[in-house]
């Protein structure tokens, strides 16, 4: 299920089980890296690519340049979550991506409590050799459209 609210953005829902938490009963720091990713991958989905169809051809990845997270609030077990993503911009062989984690809450502003916010970086690269390269011409095309 997604809720989109610009051609830029996407979303996806969520929820939290007993291994994404720590010992204190709430989500492990590093498992929301994971849902970004998951996120990220849905909507490259979404858009009408998979990352291994793109590894086989053009033997292309993307990969995780820079991550900056601020973490505002916990989320717990059984927590029903948004994860959703902005694209900011694009150039040439790099996206950079805003997102967010968010939980329903009515007597929150705009009826969502944010969780946790990231501005993330990525690269395409040669998946043989490890190096940027350009993403595709066709690929880009539709990711600038969504700017």
């Amino acid at each position: 299920m997604k809720h989109e609210q610009k051609p830029n953005a996407f979303t996806i829902p969520v929820r939290i089980y007993y291994e994404d938490t720590d010992a204190g009963g709430v989500v492990y720091y590093a498992n929301y890296l994971k849902f970004f990713e998951r996120c990220r991958t849905e909507w490259l989905r979404e858009i009408g690519h998979q990352q291994a169809d793109l590894l086989r051809d053009p033997g292309i990845a993307f990969v995780v340049r820079r991550v900056s997270v601020e973490y505002l609030k916990p989320a717990r077990l059984d927590d029903e979550l948004v994860v959703g993503l902005e694209v900011e911009r694009i150039s040439r062989a790099q996206i950079f991506f805003r997102q967010h984690i968010r939980r329903a809450d009515e007597a929150s502003a705009g009826g969502w409590e944010e969780l946790v916010s990231a501005a993330i970086h990525i690269v395409c690269v040669n998946s043989a050799l490890m190096k940027a390269t350009s993403i595709p011409t066709l690929l880009r095309s539709k990711l600038e459209a969504l700017q």
